[in-house]
């Protein structure tokens, strides 16, 4: 099998796995039913699916008005504080189902939480196991290390979860089937666009993704994806983040990608943008909005979402394009990068 070719195959499989998480609205509306009375949901989770957490803290609070955060693992299960969680509902969100201290703090929450509730591509694991409720991904098996479509459908079911605690999460599921249709759609043009854009780059040694609001969680997948795959040191900052200091390390050899979509946060990314920009950065600019950060040598446009809660499902796949392209230019595999394996062992 020739370089980057599982990770490119599993990226153009996030259509169908997509549908797939729609297809369960109503066992997720049952689920929702059960966690009525919550008033706080503790988001639980590593890696790739830290960042998917990172966008539901926004999808609770946008769809089902509940504050929503994503928990410090580490004070239950290596500080073994107490906290109180009879208002609380878990997320737990594990691709492989198997991440040591995840399935720890779940087993320590259930009984005491009104619901724990599993989001996995594996309904057969320690996770599920140790959770009331199980949120299937199928996403279908996931070879490359990089995580894909299991980061996309997570995505995809917090956003269903949260429409359905809402009310609505007959409507939700079809603006995700929307999503994936937009995405079969859009990947052979952005496949091409990464393709001759990618080398640009090549020889950066550091690279800064900026996103606010929903698309956060975007800036730090697309670091994250290129750190993994790329050997390339991809750091994530809001836009102000960038003001509060870093923007003073930027320079003609530091990219900066803004990820830009037509959200109430976008005035903020593009005043980030025009920041880097005077630091004398290269821009990156990918997004619905793309066209309107001001001077990127580099653009690729995505399409506009059917809600807004729901463009970072399609805001992320440049960067996973992106990173595929980038890693192959620099002669390494994005399907197994070195060091890395499927299942995060914290120690």
């Amino acid at each position: 099998m020739a370089a980057g070719e599982r990770f490119l195959s599993e990226v153009k499989e996030q259509p169908a796995a997509l549908e797939r998480v729609a297809s369960q609205a109503g066992a997720i509306g049952e689920i929702a039913r059960r966690a009525g009375d919550a008033r706080l949901v503790r988001l639980v989770a590593h890696g790739s699916s830290d960042n998917a957490a990172a966008y539901g803290v926004y999808a609770f609070s946008l769809l089902a008005g509940l504050t929503a955060f994503r928990e410090s693992i580490s004070l239950l299960t290596y500080y073994a504080t107490a906290p109180d969680l009879r208002d609380s509902i878990v997320v737990a969100i594990s691709q492989s189902g198997r991440t040591p201290d995840v399935v720890e703090y779940v087993e320590a929450a259930r009984g005491r939480a009104l619901l724990t509730i599993a989001l996995t591509n594996e309904a057969d694991s320690p996770l599920a196991d140790a959770s009331d409720v199980v949120v299937p991904l199928h996403a279908g098996r996931e070879e490359a290390i990089a995580a894909t479509k299991t980061y996309t459908t997570s995505l995809a079911a917090l956003a269903l979860l949260a429409g359905a605690m809402g009310g609505d999460v007959e409507g939700m599921a079809a603006a995700v089937v929307r999503c994936a249709e937009l995405i079969e759609t859009a990947i052979p043009v952005l496949e091409q666009d990464v393709a001759g854009t990618a080398a640009l780059v090549q020889a950066a040694s550091q690279l800064v993704v900026i996103g606010r609001g929903v698309e956060f969680a975007t800036a730090r997948e697309i670091a994250l994806k290129l750190s993994e795959t790329c050997g390339l040191l991809a750091e994530p900052l809001t836009s102000t983040d960038l003001a509060h200091g870093p923007v003073a390390g930027l320079g003609p050899h530091s990219p900066v990608w803004v990820v830009a979509s037509d959200d109430p946060c976008l005035p903020s990314a593009l005043e980030a943008a025009a920041r880097a920009r005077r630091a004398g950065a290269p821009l990156i600019a990918s997004g619905d909005a793309c066209d309107r950060v001001a001077g990127a040598g580099i653009r690729i446009p995505t399409p506009s979402a059917p809600r807004p809660i729901l463009a970072p499902i399609l805001s992320v796949v440049p960067g996973q394009l992106f990173a595929w392209a980038l890693a192959l230019a620099r002669g390494l595999d994005p399907d197994s990068p070195v060091g890395l394996s499927k299942v995060t062992v914290v120690p």
